[in-house]
């Protein structure tokens, strides 16, 4: 039972940091490396202040605000200075690391045990039954994890995000509207690091420490997430798109929870999620296959001769 709330926990903390990652691949087509900078920065950030006396819901939109600046670093990289967007998310991920340890102070921050965070106050323990008491944390990252989703589907209705989809689909058209699509790109990225940066602090108040090594495969779990969750849960109906990433980030983790199980050791978790994706992204890639072979023209024709 611990594993299981153990798996849904960090499995919403990513569906948070997947959301981010959908944006750059899927909205975008952005291969954006920064993510793997910008999640260890809301940790490092989180760490630092909540030692320093900061309140943790001052903390949190802090975290989001400075993913957000990593986000637009990187896009006036790519847009500004004409650098590829791989090159460009590079750059930004590579510097982010001294940047976090400069935040951080060292490689590895913990908590003390009397610092409090958005999972341990006195305030919500005394405003929770005692009886909810051990999911606490499972519903206070829930809670955090379905008001970004919320609040991402807004975004998305309203006029700047219907152009941030329209950069990623079809960007003459942004043009043709008189408006600026690298600057739109730059919005995209800002949110989606924002999100990215948001989940690391999460993680980090759950689990009481820091680490640099926290962001590594961050961009590699963000996909697999993604991909996971729209080959799956993204062909129900009447389920949206960033539902079915989060699902995704929760399925994911649930693999990886049962491998470990099963006996794999931790370093075989890897080469479990590089098997997954492959896997994923093979059943898609047939089905696509599928359903084209299935409305060429020349199948119709032939149908129609048929009838």
């Amino acid at each position: 039972m611990n594993a299981l709330l153990g798996a849904l926990e960090i499995g919403l903390i990513y569906g948070i940091m997947a959301l981010g990652v959908y944006i750059t691949y899927r909205i975008l087509d952005f291969p954006d490396l920064t993510v793997d900078g910008s999640f260890p920065l809301g940790g490092a950030i989180t760490a630092s202040l909540l030692l320093a006396g900061w309140h943790p819901l001052l903390v949190m939109p802090l975290c989001f605000l400075a993913g957000c600046v990593a986000g637009m670093v990187t896009g006036f990289i790519h847009v500004k200075l004409k650098v590829r967007n791989l090159i460009a998310g590079i750059i930004v991920m590579t510097g982010l690391y001294t940047i976090n340890l400069r935040i951080a102070g060292r490689s590895n921050l913990p908590l003390r045990l009397d610092t409090p965070t958005i999972f341990r106050n006195n305030i919500l323990y005394d405003m929770v039954p005692d009886t909810l008491t051990p999911y606490l944390p499972l519903i206070v990252i829930f809670i955090l994890a379905i008001t970004a989703k919320l609040v991402l589907d807004w975004y998305l209705g309203t006029k700047s995000g219907y152009l941030l989809r329209a950069v990623g689909d079809n960007d003459l058209l942004v043009t043709v509207l008189a408006k600026d699509k690298g600057s739109v790109k730059i919005i995209g990225l800002a949110i989606a690091n924002g999100l990215v940066a948001l989940a690391g602090s999460i993680l980090v108040q759950r689990y009481r420490a820091f680490d640099i090594s926290l962001g590594v495969g961050t961009v590699v779990i963000g996909l697999a997430s993604v991909i996971i969750g729209l080959a799956i849960a993204g062909k129900i109906p009447l389920v949206k798109v960033t539902t079915a990433v989060i699902i995704g980030a929760i399925l994911y983790r649930m693999c990886l929870a049962l491998a470990i199980r099963a006996g794999l050791p931790a370093n075989d978790l890897k080469l479990v999620t590089a098997l997954l994706l492959l896997t994923i992204l093979v059943i898609s890639s047939e089905r696509v296959k599928k359903v084209k072979s299935e409305t060429a023209p020349g199948r119709i024709k032939k149908g129609v001769s048929d009838a």
